[in-house]
């Protein structure tokens, strides 16, 4: 990567991270950024409020989690000849999974093998290393008006300047395949603008087996692997409590990055990654992506119907895939009070400003994640209490 590469021996950082969260007593923040210290808020809030129906947390659902399945596959790692499952293993995470991963990326036009992937604790940990490697003294790193708050965090408290603009900026981070929160995906032209520019990329991919209309797309990293970092993970797919993820560098810099990862943490947790072996060995995991997209797609469906029937003035984006549904209302309430007077009337959501860099509450919008309630008589019946507050709030 030579020049695109920015300097991984930076000056810390001098970013102040935002002031905690406030008690769950009191109404999230208006001024800074809400972040992930206003989702951890929300998270103790609605466990504190009995009956409360929470479209908050890009939740996967907790009834696709294949239980009995991982429950046996923990039991036959544990059960392998001197356990390897138990002991250390090796930085860049398990051969035959690190095969696995390289395998799916083959099947979408990547030409990575095994050697190319780096095991990683969570998606997070790979946006992390990538961000570490693409940083500098103000550093610009370019994202989408709205994007993921973890990685705008991150972003921040490396001392990157982070900006919603695709121009003049010196990395790219990016969400091609479905984007949070909005769900779109990146056009053609779009595509062709970023690889243009020669910038090192950042390619958050861990919706792409979620898209509604069939298998992953093409990643980035098909047409760019000397200048894109592909993050992938089974947060999504599989479950979050696994905390397996992976990142694909640019070969020439792949020593370096682990070499950071080792500084970190030595290694992924080894019982995880032997588990999941064992799982995608036994099942079908293509047969699981089938079910999982119909499964999310439906849940869409419901909650779009839902909007146009208690608030046929609010405008959605209909998803291309993901957890979530972005909505603009058709007034501008204040956010804190808003969503301080959902959870009264028992419903959650995720604020607009939480997904902005500059946590700004204009243009007023939500995050509606259809994923993890339990029913889909309770997304009707959240809606409804939605559009009560908005009848008294807005």
């Amino acid at each position: 990567m030579n020049a695109t590469a920015l300097a991984l021996n930076s000056p810390p950082s001098s970013h102040t991270r935002p002031s905690p969260a406030p008690t769950p007593s009191e109404p999230p923040p208006s001024g800074p950024r809400f972040g992930l210290d206003g989702f951890e808020m929300l998270k103790r809030r609605a466990a504190g409020t009995p009956g409360l129906v929470s479209f908050a947390g890009g939740l996967p659902a907790p009834g696709e989690f294949p239980r009995s399945k991982l429950a046996a596959s923990f039991v036959r790692a544990l059960q392998t000849p001197s356990c390897p499952a138990l002991q250390y293993g090796w930085p860049e995470g398990e051969e035959d999974l690190r095969s696995w991963i390289a395998g799916q990326l083959r099947r979408r036009g990547a030409s990575v093998t095994r050697d190319d992937i780096i095991v990683t604790s969570g998606a997070q940990q790979a946006v992390s290393l990538a961000a570490q490697m693409v940083r500098g003294p103000g550093a610009r790193i370019g994202i989408d008006a709205e994007s993921y708050p973890g990685a705008i965090d991150l972003f921040q408290a490396l001392g990157m300047n982070v900006v919603d603009d695709r121009s003049h900026v010196d990395a790219y981070y990016l969400m091609p395949a479905i984007s949070n929160p909005r769900g779109r995906r990146l056009s053609a032209h779009e595509r062709a603008q970023v690889l243009s520019t020669l910038r090192p990329i950042i390619e958050d991919d861990a919706y792409a087996d979620l898209c509604f209309d069939g298998a992953a797309p093409r990643p980035l990293l098909a047409e760019a692997p000397d200048r894109v970092f592909h993050v992938g993970t089974f947060s999504k797919t599989l479950c979050p409590g696994l905390r397996v993820g992976w990142l694909v560098p640019p070969r020439a810099l792949r020593a370096d990055v682990l070499k950071l990862k080792q500084a970190a943490d030595l290694q992924a947790a080894s019982l995880p990654q032997a588990i999941l072996e064992d799982y995608l060995r036994n099942e079908d995991f293509d047969q699981r992506l089938v079910r999982l997209r119909e499964f999310y797609a439906r849940r869409a469906a419901r909650m779009e119907q839902a909007l146009r029937r208690y608030l046929p003035g609010w405008r959605f984006e209909v998803p291309a895939g993901g957890f979530a549904i972005w909505v603009e209302p058709d007034a501008e309430p204040n956010e804190a009070f808003f969503l301080a007077a959902a959870i009264e009337h028992g419903v959650a959501f995720d604020p607009g400003s939480m997904f902005r860099a500059s946590g700004a509450a204009r243009p007023f919008a939500l995050r509606l994640c259809f994923s993890s309630v339990s029913r889909d008589e309770e997304l009707d019946e959240g809606v409804r209490r939605l559009a009560r507050c908005w009848a008294e709030v807005a």
